[in-house]
């Protein structure tokens, strides 16, 4: 069975997130695991508390959706850092330290487009990269609009 690491937080209900997950499930026993990375806020402050409820309230409703269609899926939130603000990965690499790198088949990385994404502005693909053996496919979405896929 193949598993799958699925990083995202803005761009979780995204038609080519959702596309890439699909293209994985159809036809293998695959399962998915999502990572939500907490987003720190802009500007000098910002609430703990409400980045810790973005971030969770987002999980369950991509993990309501995806287990309604039937996939395999399991999910957690990643604490945000004042050292990777913005970033998943520090995320990322917890993850792999605590299951092994060797548990997942493949990390997909979703982003918002390059003009607006803090996680490419941080080069987050190359540092995942550079941080892990396992293949990494970065789904690049149209917006950080609300999503109703899958």
């Amino acid at each position: 069975m193949r598993k799958y690491l699925v990083v995202a937080h803005q761009t979780l209900g995204s038609d080519e997130l959702s596309d890439a997950i699909l293209e994985r499930h159809r036809g293998r026993r695959a399962t998915f695991h999502l990572l939500v990375p907490e987003q720190l806020g802009t500007g000098y402050t910002w609430d703990e508390g409400q980045v810790r409820h973005e971030a969770e309230e987002g999980l369950e409703s991509a993990l309501n959706r995806l287990t309604a269609a039937g996939i395999s899926v399991t999910g957690e939130t990643g604490e945000a850092s004042l050292f990777e603000t913005a970033s998943p990965v520090g995320a990322v690499a917890a993850v792999l330290r605590r299951d092994g790198p060797s548990e997942y088949d493949e990390i997909i990385l979703s982003t918002l487009p390059h003009k607006i994404s803090k996680w490419l502005a941080v080069d987050a693909p190359a540092r995942i990269r550079r941080a892990s053996d396992v293949p990494l496919t970065v789904v690049t979405a149209a917006s950080a609009s609300e999503y109703t896929a899958i």
